[in-house]
């Protein structure tokens, strides 16, 4: 295992050891806070599972993670389903899989790739947003949905399993040829390799988690709304992934708690200050740390290695 697998491994798993002891000291506000904060870092994972491991951004992922909260709430606000829960999360990871799958099949195999799949992703964003507006008989329109059972499901877990089975995924076979795909298709082909197929099923996973992680969500809070599949939510998402630290899968989970956490205390005392704050924020980490806050503690070792081996 090289230097870089242990050293966030050795993160992940004091990650996991503070989500374990955190309730004990936490109020149940706190935690109600954090809980979120770790559905969107999950939702974050996603689009960097996808976005970190092929070069391709999707500007529209909140729309999976809406299609994931949608059917939730309509699955569980049916009395006549039972196990509900259950079959709402599963039916809200088929749902953004499916609908993640038609699309990438005429993107992937039609040779959509760069700018041009980064703009039908967000008019798919766009479409899933209006769509649950004027959907108002099945979504509730602007009023979403509410009453939702909550589901108190052991999120950190879902989480840290989900963000675990990635990495693994990606440092893997299969990671291996997204890089060699990211690099050069046309070269990742000649060797035999099925690019647009790959894309797609990392894309399908992708919106699968995604969905995943609006199920939870709307589990959580109760309610459920177009913004949720809307243009804002998908460009904190990829601000989230990028302050993290883009293809590191754990560094965009911890970047979306920090930025929630970050805005719910902003937001206390000013609540306009947060977006001037939050942009100051980005630019800082573009220029300073462009591999996101994770690579902060790899900098911190090289740091105090080079000043043993000076002294």
């Amino acid at each position: 295992m090289i230097a870089r697998d242990r050293n966030r491994l050795l993160i992940f798993a004091t990650c996991v050891a503070l989500a374990i002891i955190y309730p004990f000291f936490a109020g149940g506000y706190q935690l109600t806070v954090i809980r979120d904060a770790l559905i969107f870092g999950l939702f974050a994972a996603s689009l960097d599972f996808f976005w970190g491991r092929t070069g391709i951004l999707c500007f529209g992922h909140a729309a999976f993670f809406g299609i994931g909260g949608y059917i939730m709430a309509l699955v569980t606000l049916n009395d006549a389903i039972p196990f509900g829960s259950l079959l709402g999360i599963m039916g809200a990871v088929a749902g953004a899989a499916f609908v993640a799958a038609i699309i990438g099949y005429f993107l992937f195999f039609g040779g959509i790739r760069g700018s041009y799949f980064t703009i039908v992703t967000l008019a798919m964003g766009v479409i899933c947003q209006q769509a649950a507006v004027s959907w108002s008989s099945v979504t509730g329109g602007d009023s979403g949905l509410i009453g939702i059972p909550p589901s108190y499901i052991f999120v950190s877990a879902i989480v840290a399993m989900t963000v675990l089975a990635l990495w693994l995924i990606s440092r893997g076979r299969w990671g291996t040829v997204l890089t060699a795909i990211e690099d050069n298709e046309i070269r990742a082909a000649a060797l035999g390799h099925n690019a647009p197929l790959r894309l797609l099923v990392t894309f399908v996973l992708s919106a699968a988690i995604a969905g995943l992680a609006g199920a939870l969500y709307v589990c959580m809070a109760g309610l459920v709304a177009p913004d949720l599949s809307g243009l804002l939510l998908s460009t904190e998402v990829i601000v989230w992934v990028a302050v993290g630290g883009r293809g590191t899968l754990l560094g965009p989970v911890l970047g979306a708690i920090f930025i929630q956490r970050a805005q719910q205390t902003i937001s206390s005392f000013n609540p306009s200050l947060w977006p001037l704050l939050l942009g100051c924020v980005f630019v800082i980490i573009v220029f300073v740390l462009p591999d996101g806050i994770l690579s902060i503690y790899a900098r911190l070792k090289g740091l105090f290695k080079g000043r043993r081996r000076a002294q």
